[in-house]
């Protein structure tokens, strides 16, 4: 998960004489650099409420109010700073959302029926029952329209706090999480894109569907140059921003076009760089032996030509899905998150909002729709297709998992937070359904770890006792 084997056997070895090595030991998933982690994320929003709250939160929130403008021939985008965080960078992390929910499906934990359908009914259940619950409190006021808020879960949070149990509990619990996090994460995206989009500019449609369709044919004819790919991306992204549809679709369309197989396979390159390696070897002792530097430069420069081909090759064994998500999981986890934490989390904490928020059905239905609605509505969902038949649970998943899942599945946080944003903009529902989601998170968050926790120490006191000789 977060850490290699060898780093946690590491990890854990210093825990048994070391208290800061087993604090580092917890805290590690959060910070995990090879998938999307919560740590720094966790950081900027504390630093954010600490600024928001401070004597310098006037100056601070201008500095992310400030126009920021672009500007070509006849057209300009001016928009604050916070906005750019959100239509330029956070469409990047929904990219690698969009990859994670392609490679699920295509050869992950939803590969095969069977076991695609218990974290989509889970998904299902997570969003109607929490959304339920929020129209319950709200069905016929002025915040009924804010429903989408309790809609998706926070990945990034979720897979720390399951991370923390990397030796403890089956491998399926992450790979349940991770697609139900995904067909999650797509159900907060149509959200985003049908029930908080206004109007429609349909000549940028056509732009972002000409970008998408060159980026298909390019897939189609093997074009591997990645500078194409960008271009169109762009063109896409430019298209969705000017249609009136939130960028951060852009992100997760051009993410499921991402190819989840390699353009080579392991064997096919193992038969194709033998002879290649072997031209490498004659042309090394030639550069090395020969008598004359122009024979020794022929030698060095066949050496270099083959080594070139060598990569090449080598590269074409890499999936490109796989590649994209290693090389922007570092910027998104801790630069992009980060900033959309900063420039977002914008909760002044005084007496009158708390009172407020004590008594508003706004943030009661928050409150309630993630703490209750995603544990509830994806345990009995679970639970009823598996005792249809039509699901199962993985080979070594038990309910109590479940719940857990069900649980982290409660933290709300950055995509609720955008969520938010959009269908309470410039209006004081902002900040209570902020303060909401902020206090379901964090009760999610433990009452999911407590789950997991229960779990796991269950699953050690019944496991068998090794055979010692």
């Amino acid at each position: 998960m977060a850490l290699t084997p060898r780093l946690s056997g590491q990890v854990a070895a210093r825990a048994h004489h070391s208290g800061a090595a087993r604090l580092l030991k917890r805290a590690a998933p959060f910070f995990a650099i090879a998938e999307v982690s919560g740590g720094p994320l966790l950081i900027a929003s504390v630093i954010a409420l600490v600024l928001v709250n401070s004597p310098w939160s006037g100056w601070y929130e201008r500095i992310w109010d400030t126009d920021l403008r672009l500007s070509y021939g006849g057209e300009i985008i001016a928009l604050p700073l916070a906005e750019w965080v959100n239509d330029a960078l956070m469409p990047l992390f929904f990219l690698i959302i969009g990859t994670e929910v392609k490679r699920e499906f295509s050869k992950g934990s939803l590969s095969t029926v069977q076991t695609a359908v218990l974290p989509v009914a889970g998904a299902i259940g997570g969003l109607v029952v929490p959304i339920g619950i929020y129209l319950a409190f709200n069905y016929g006021t002025a915040t009924q329209h804010g429903w989408g808020v309790v809609a998706a879960m926070d990945t990034a949070f979720s897979l720390a706090i399951v991370a923390m149990f990397t030796t403890r509990l089956p491998a399926a619990v992450r790979a349940v999480l991770l697609a139900f996090a995904a067909i999650d994460d797509v159900f907060g995206l149509l959200v985003i894109a049908f029930a908080y989009t206004d109007t429609l500019q349909v000549s940028y449609l056509l732009l972002a569907a000409a970008g998408y369709v060159g980026i298909l044919l390019l897939l189609r004819l093997g074009w591997v140059a990645s500078v194409a790919y960008v271009l169109l991306g762009a063109a896409v992204w430019i298209g969705v921003l000017g249609s009136g549809v939130h960028p951060t679709i852009a992100g997760v369309a051009i993410g499921l076009l991402l190819p989840t197989s390699s353009r080579l396979s392991e064997q096919r390159f193992a038969d194709r760089v033998q002879r290649p390696v072997d031209r490498l070897r004659r042309a090394q002792r030639v550069a090395t032996t020969a008598d004359d530097e122009a024979t020794a430069e022929r030698g060095r420069e066949e050496a270099q030509s083959q080594l070139g081909y060598i990569h090449e090759m080598a590269a074409a064994t890499d999936e490109p899905a796989e590649r994209l998500v290693r090389i922007l999981t570092p910027w998104v986890s801790y630069l992009i998150l980060p900033l959309f934490a900063l420039s977002n989390v914008r909760i002044h904490f005084s007496p009158e909002l708390i009172g407020e928020a004590l008594h508003a059905p706004l943030a009661l239905g928050i409150v309630a729709g993630l703490v209750i609605g995603k544990p509830v509505g994806f345990f009995v969902a679970t639970r009823a297709a598996a005792a249809t038949g039509v699901a199962r649970l993985p080979d070594g998943v038990t309910w109590r998992m479940i719940v857990g899942i069900g649980g982290v599945a409660g933290i709300g946080f950055t995509i609720s937070l955008f969520i938010a944003e959009l269908a309470f903009v410039g209006s004081a529902g902002t900040e209570i359904a902020a303060l909401a989601i902020l206090t379901a998170s964090l009760v999610s968050g433990l009452f999911g770890y407590m789950m997991l926790w229960s779990a796991a120490t269950r699953e050690e006191r019944t496991a068998p006792t090794p055979v010692t000789e």
